[in-house]
């Protein structure tokens, strides 16, 4: 007799059991109710077709699924240990969060990180310490054609937009950084009330979607950003090209989430999902990207325009070096997007094994500006897992000039890496529009922390500097990062990377960067398919 029919006339007995006790008294109708759910799942388990595991163990298969759902949780409550987990390891988030709640984030007993692996990392500290100034340093952000500069903080809140954010998540995070005194993106999804309400700084991004300021068969409108550029909350303006999670892709905002309110801030339809392009309508080449700067800014009128992209092709960059150049035209910032940015929902494969880490794509950015000469006009950005004043540091020594923070600014509003960001189900009420889940995040109380991390990061920052002899941040440099190769031998990042001198790149180019900078072209954005013998396209070390 097979185990089928074993588990079906087992099935029977206990359907027939349950009808008898049924039948005996009404008080087995309670006794008998779990015993006949039993029954009544393992026989539809055993008819059913989608899932083999449920026909060979009905009843108990469903634990597998119940242990793959809890999987998460287990892994990262109980096994993983406090300096491995990913995407953030659980001393990262312990320290937001007692930042944010204004609490010592000190540890005793010393590292538990193993410093003598290949690629350990360290910051060279100084014989000579210098002194923490009174007030953390700000960055002026504004090129030879802004006529309204901003001046940014060292830790800013990254990109995240209403829609994929709950509203008490916008506005908790609008109104810290109007407490702090640092600037807010607003994420491609919209000026919304929320973002405008509580009166911080704020980085109105476009992105391929305009949304916010776009006609109705999604192409971009000139006077629609005009008049919301105007705000005086918002300061500067952002034309985001690609992001870290997802280069090369457009988001997507379920049709879920899309509500009324959201459906007006961007408008589109409600309740149908948006699919932003991947691509630009409003430019195909690098010259007519730099022309389109040049409009956001004169419709800003004069406010600070910049863009965001997730660096790949060394050689599409350098094309829009060569367009700025021709042009005369700069951007006053640029903020680099690390491939490990991860707050958009993006398919795994993207995530995982498209655009440059935030480290190359800093050198890239930063060594094709300096080697063209242009640096010295341009503001650069780093956003991509900075969480920590060490992190703060360490993009600011290999080329940036301030940094921004998305998943730690999630974190100081309560997020917990639950990574039900794409679902709706937030269990914190920060990645929601459920308004039920979303009403568990309470303003008052996560405004503060925003505040208080941002203002205890930065200044864990400025002690790391003063530990290194650094007075002010122009004074970091890449020599001042050192990486374990080897057992007994460590590296500096101004050794481990050919980095460019101002103008170089215009009068003797070196000989790996020779082959990007000849195919470079203003007027087109290079494909692979024409990669030319020797080039290099590549990162040196």
């Amino acid at each position: 007799m097979t185990r089928f029919v074993v588990v079906g006339l087992l099935t029977a007995c206990a359907v027939g059991g349950v009808l008898l006790a049924l039948l005996a008294s009404p008080w087995w109708w309670t006794a008998a109710a779990p015993f006949l759910a039993v029954a009544l799942t393992g026989t539809y388990d055993l008819v059913q077709g989608r899932h083999s595991v449920l026909r060979n163990y009905p009843v108990l298969g469903h634990l597998r699924f119940l242990m793959e759902t809890l999987r998460p949780e287990l892994q990262q409550y109980f096994v993983e240990r406090d300096y491995d987990g990913r995407p953030y390891d659980r001393d990262t988030r312990s320290i937001v969060y007692e930042r944010a709640k204004g609490v010592a984030a000190e540890e005793p007993f010393g590292s538990e990180r193993d410093m003598d692996a290949r690629g350990y990392e360290f910051l060279v500290p100084s014989m000579a310490p210098a002194g923490v100034p009174d007030e953390p340093p700000r960055v002026r952000i504004g090129g030879p054609d802004c006529t309204t500069p901003y001046d940014m903080a060292l830790l800013n809140v990254s990109a995240m937009s209403f829609g994929s954010l709950s509203s008490n998540a916008i506005v908790a995070l609008n109104t810290g950084a109007a407490r702090g005194g640092f600037a807010h993106d607003t994420g491609e999804g919209g000026l919304s009330t929320h973002h405008l309400r509580p009166g911080g700084d704020l980085v109105w991004e476009i992105g391929t979607g305009y949304f916010g300021c776009r006609t109705r068969d999604g192409d971009f409108d000139a006077r629609q950003f005009a008049e919301k550029a105007a705000h005086p909350s918002v300061r500067c303006v952002s034309l985001k090209l690609s992001q870290g999670a997802k280069p090369g892709i457009g988001g997507v905002l379920p049709g879920s989430k899309v509500n009324a309110e959201i459906a007006s801030v961007r408008g589109v339809p409600e309740g149908e999902t948006v699919v932003s392009p991947p691509y630009h309508r409003v430019f195909s080449t690098p010259r007519e990207l730099v022309q389109f700067l040049a409009r956001m800014r004169e419709l800003a009128d004069g406010k600070p325009v910049g863009f965001k992209l997730c660096p790949g092709s060394r050689t599409q960059f350098l094309a829009v070096c060569k367009a700025m150049a021709a042009e005369e035209v700069t951007p006053d910032f640029i903020v680099v997007d690390g491939a490990e940015g991860g707050t958009g929902a993006a398919p795994l494969e993207f995530a995982d094994h498209l655009g440059m880490p935030l480290t190359e794509g800093l050198f890239t950015v930063h060594s094709a500006l300096t080697g063209t000469g242009l640096r010295e006009r341009i503001r650069l950005g780093a956003s991509g897992k900075v969480a920590t004043g060490s992190d703060i540091v360490k993009r600011l020594l290999l080329g940036a000039d301030y940094t921004n923070a998305a998943r730690a600014m999630m974190f100081a509003v309560g997020c917990i890496q639950a990574q039900r960001c794409h679902t709706n189900r937030c269990p914190t009420g920060v990645t929601t529009q459920d308004p039920h889940r979303a009403r568990a995040l309470d303003v008052v109380d996560k405004a503060a922390r925003v505040t208080r991390y941002q203002q205890a990061t930065v200044d864990s920052a400025l002690q790391i500097m003063a530990a290194m002899g650094v007075r002010d941040t122009t004074e970091l440099g890449p020599h001042l990062l050192r990486r374990r190769e080897d057992r007994g031998e460590f590296r500096s990042y101004a050794e481990l990377y050919e980095w460019l001198s101002p103008g170089e790149l215009l009068t003797a180019p070196p000989e790996s960067w020779a082959a990007d900078w000849r195919a470079a072209d203003p007027d087109a954005f290079a494909t692979y398919c024409r990669r030319q013998v020797g080039h290099s396209d590549t990162v040196q070390r």
